[in-house]
């Protein structure tokens, strides 16, 4: 069953906000629109289930609150621009959930840094979306609110584990999304769904208000409709955050300065993220963006990143130890659930074990036991020496005159819902992202076409804090597709 194409809401963010500010619309029309679309996409047995909360009367308070700034002359960059956000990032008007049971209608009592500076620019939250239980997914199946559907088609999966916002996004309901990265979770969906998604480097955004999964690795990123959309999203967000340590005070420049020309851009292409047995039209189609990349005037070399294949083991050590450690802190007694039993102990097994569904227990008994004595320097030990020889891959081909690197986002398009019962063989849906969430770079995932129907994305990774230079290039290529990203 199709919902919807490639998203078409009323107008970019951009086109939104400046028909806003010149008086063409008001916000309480765009809600409106907004919620006549997210009702269409709900509507039968196959609605996306991508909303976890959403209160029209809510929604219509912060139109009118808007409408009154706009009076007084105060129309920001995102004025009346409606925004999705993923379950698992503080709002103080509605839940906070992370998709668990253990935080079922848990309410934050302070508000996430991006989604303070996201009000401030005029943006109107309309809802708090789907992801897998406590963002530990790849395919927005591990919700304990029931998956999230792929906007083209019902029987297949939208990515994860932002999968909900991802959805919503493709699905035209909003121009914009927000999401959180541990190892591709923005940018997996986003390829799925054939959107925008961007991880920023690692303190370019606060996570102030993101709950913690494993906090070196954890990003809140942006979902846009087109690569303009998510660099207005980002433009947002970004900068130094006195709320977050890991915030850099690195300046933050014009993400929407579009390139008219790539030359004297040098494009990496790793050949270690196109091996043989990637899907043969999913190569097809990096091929040809890279094709057009040339034509743009860019030079294309091959280059090496040689400890990728170490990604996936590497990540699955250190992201469930440092979830196992995060998670502690659900335990009845502070947060949420609570199941009553006799004794504290009994009470803490009693509520985890009610409170967790299948994929977060799994994490974190592995990750406690990579963590234990015996086995601390055996795993993580070791993970977190080999995490910077992978950094160390990016350093050298960045720091030999490449500028970006461009390879897929996934090794397939996306895949029917249940087919993925190996734990294994859905970790290797995020085989392609993982690395740039190890190193700490920036990465982009833009539509680069269709595979057997369905979108496929390209992927391009930057050096640190080289946000404009990924997104120039992506703007540029996104153009130079055109139709071709539809097919």
């Amino acid at each position: 069953m199709t919902h919807a194409g490639r998203a078409q809401p009323t107008g970019g963010a951009a086109a939104i906000a400046e028909a806003i500010a010149r008086g063409a619309r008001s916000p309480q029309q765009i809600v409106d629109d907004t919620f006549a679309r997210a009702h269409e996409a709900r509507a039968g047995a196959d609605g996306l289930n991508a909303f976890l909360w959403s209160d029209e009367r809510v929604v219509r308070d912060q139109a009118a609150a808007l409408e009154k700034r706009l009076a007084s002359g105060d129309a920001g960059p995102l004025s009346g621009v409606p925004v999705v956000v993923k379950d698992n990032i503080a709002t103080l008007d509605s839940p906070t959930t992370c998709g668990s049971r253990i935080l079922e209608n848990y309410r934050s009592p302070f508000e996430a840094t991006a989604i303070s500076r996201l009000r401030d620019a005029g943006a109107v939250v309309v809802a708090k979306t789907n992801l897998d239980e406590f963002a530990m997914g790849s395919s927005t199946e591990y919700s304990a609110f029931g998956r999230t559907k792929h906007p083209l088609d019902a029987r297949l999966v939208p990515g994860g584990s932002s999968g909900g916002s991802a959805a919503a996004v493709a699905a035209g309901i909003t121009p914009i999304g927000l999401g959180s990265e541990t190892g591709g979770s923005v940018r997996q969906p986003a390829a799925f769904c054939g959107i925008v998604g961007v991880k920023p480097t690692y303190g370019r955004v606060s996570r102030y208000g993101l709950v913690a999964f494993a906090s070196s690795l954890d990003q809140i990123g942006v979902l846009g409709a087109t690569v303009d959309d998510a660099a207005l999203a980002l433009q947002t967000i970004a900068g130094p955050d006195p709320q977050d340590a890991t915030t850099r005070d690195v300046p933050v420049p014009d993400y929407r300065q579009a390139l008219t020309s790539l030359d004297g851009v040098v494009i990496g292409r790793p050949r270690e993220y196109y091996p043989e047995q990637l899907d043969r039209e999913i190569a097809e189609r990096c091929d040809r963006a890279l094709d057009h990349c040339r034509a743009l005037g860019a030079t294309v070399r091959d280059v090496s990143l040689p400890s990728t294949d170490l990604a996936i083991p590497v990540y699955y050590i250190i992201a469930p130890a440092e979830a196992s450690s995060n998670l502690a802190r659900f335990d009845g007694v502070r947060y949420g659930l609570r199941v009553a039993d006799d004794g504290l102990r009994a009470m803490y097994e009693a509520t985890r074990s009610r409170g967790f569904g299948p994929e977060v227990s799994r994490r974190i008994l592995l990750g406690t036991y990579v963590l234990s004595a015996g086995y601390y320097d055996a795993y993580y030990a070791k993970a977190m020496q080999v995490r910077s020889l992978i950094a160390r891959d990016f350093t050298a081909v960045f720091s030999s005159g490449i500028d970006v690197l461009f390879t897929p986002t996934t090794p397939t398009p996306a895949f029917a819902a249940g087919s993925k019962t190996d734990p294994y063989d859905m970790y290797l849906s995020d085989v392609f992202t993982v690395t740039a969430n190890l190193a700490g770079i920036p990465a982009l995932s833009l539509p680069i076409g269709r595979v057997r129907g369905l979108p496929v994305g390209g992927q391009i990774l930057a050096p640190h804090f080289a946000e404009q230079r990924m997104f120039g290039v992506a703007q540029a290529l996104e153009r130079a597709l055109g139709s071709e990203a539809d097919r």
